[in-house]
């Protein structure tokens, strides 16, 4: 009888767990000889000191953490703003003016500071301004769910969408929820888009949220392994390479960036599990906050914007909410309604980068940007498997050009004047 070989794409046959595991052992192997042969050549290059410097230039000072403290300000602006909109204090133009000053000040005070406090390190202000775009986000979609239930109150023969019907169905009615608890609960629940009755859990599981604090607690260690290797691994790498980026010579920029893609990508990998499912559950499971859908099969993805759509839920949740389907109702074509998502995630991405380095070089912006043609290519030219390839691709090797471009620049910005730094270079 007719009969496939076992590794055809037409054969029935699905089990690769054998293929899979030593597609492990063979990274763990490749990766300990590379990590092997880093000692053997540098040495031990981790200092604790470098690594708390990081976070705290002076030990007893803490201005990020002193920024954040403050972002409580504007949480309470938002909240008092829907009080006096809910009881007609203020006409809606007025409570407009207002958010659109408060989530304006939240993007821009936190950036002065950052820009203008030198006691701030970048990675201090890389957390802070992630704080403060957080809340940005989070404070635009209780602004737009709360007019969508004054607008449903006001014309209940009108149509409205789910989450403005659903403040008439739940537990909770509008503006039942204008309250400082159900503000704070919506701030720290892991969701960037606001409900007035979220789906809850019926109790802790205490296992389920003992194992996923197991999980930060391996985290942290994870974490420490993490700058072993940024420092161990991937600042030599980087140190190496700024003679070829001056000189620009190609081939020795491939083969720095080629060997910076294989620590660089871990790193991503671990902060993604850590971040995305151990910490986010974990906070979830706390609140009893039961949606947890944080991330789907991105590792799956045949095309670009299949990745994007599915690697962090919550910000597309957020973007098809609250700007994607709102350009649509305006009369937007999808192919600009999409552009336009890009191109506010190329903002975010290069605001959250360029802040807190200090300069300005739009190697984020213009990463991001480059999804939109690369998506049309793979979209239309690759198909399954080679799809797939082509996101693994663009994953592993974009992220270290964007690593090399903003650490030299910085090198030529901060440090290039500093003989010290120059010869270590």
């Amino acid at each position: 009888w007719l009969q496939e070989s076992m590794l055809s794409s037409a054969s029935s046959f699905r089990n690769y767990r054998g293929v899979l595991n030593w597609c492990v052992v063979m990274l763990v192997l490749s990766n300990a000889r590379l990590f092997l042969e880093n000692l053997l050549r540098y040495g031990i290059l981790v200092d604790p000191i470098q690594v708390v410097s990081l976070f705290l230039k002076d030990p007893y000072s803490w201005p990020a953490a002193c920024l954040v403290i403050v972002s409580n300000v504007f949480i309470f602006v938002a909240l008092y703003t829907e009080r006096k909109l809910a009881m007609g204090s203020i006409s809606e133009k007025v409570g407009l003016l207002i958010y659109i000053f408060n989530l304006t000040v939240i993007l821009c005070f936190p950036m002065v500071v950052v820009l203008k406090l030198p006691s701030i390190t970048p990675v201090g202000g890389a957390f802070t301004l992630g704080v403060y775009t957080i809340l940005f986000l989070k404070l635009y979609s209780y602004k737009d769910v709360n007019r969508w239930c004054r607008v449903r109150t006001q014309v209940k023969a009108r149509p409205s969408s789910p989450s403005a019907s659903s403040c008439m169905q739940s537990h909770v009615s509008y503006p039942g929820n204008l309250s400082l608890r159900d503000m704070y609960y919506f701030v720290f629940a892991p969701t960037l888009c606001y409900e007035l009755n979220f789906p809850r859990s019926e109790s802790i599981r205490m296992g389920f949220l003992l194992r996923r604090l197991f999980e930060m607690v391996v985290f942290m260690s994870v974490r420490h392994i993490s700058y072993l290797m940024f420092f161990q691994w991937m600042v030599p790498i980087i140190r190496s390479s700024m003679k070829p980026l001056q000189e620009m010579d190609y081939s020795r920029m491939t083969e720095r960036l080629l060997r910076l893609a294989v620590p660089n990508h871990l790193i991503w990998l671990i902060f993604f599990y850590c971040f995305f499912h151990s910490s986010m559950n974990f906070v979830a499971e706390l609140l009893r906050f039961g949606d947890r859908e944080f991330y789907r099969d991105w590792w799956n993805s045949e095309t670009i914007t299949y990745f994007w759509q599915n690697w962090n839920i919550p910000v597309h949740k957020w973007c098809l909410r609250h700007f994607y389907k709102p350009l649509l109702r305006r009369g937007a074509g999808k192919l600009l309604s999409q552009s336009a998502v890009f191109f506010a995630s190329a903002f975010f991405h290069e605001y959250l980068v360029s802040v807190p380095l200090r300069m300005f070089r739009l190697w984020a912006f213009m990463g991001m940007m480059a999804q939109l043609p690369l998506a049309w290519f793979v979209a239309k030219f690759l198909r399954g498997n080679y799809g797939n390839a082509a996101v693994w691709l663009s994953l592993i090797i974009g992220q270290p050009i964007a690593v090399l471009m903003y650490v030299h620049d910085y090198y030529v910005t901060h440090c290039q004047d500093d003989p010290t730094i120059t010869e270590a270079l």
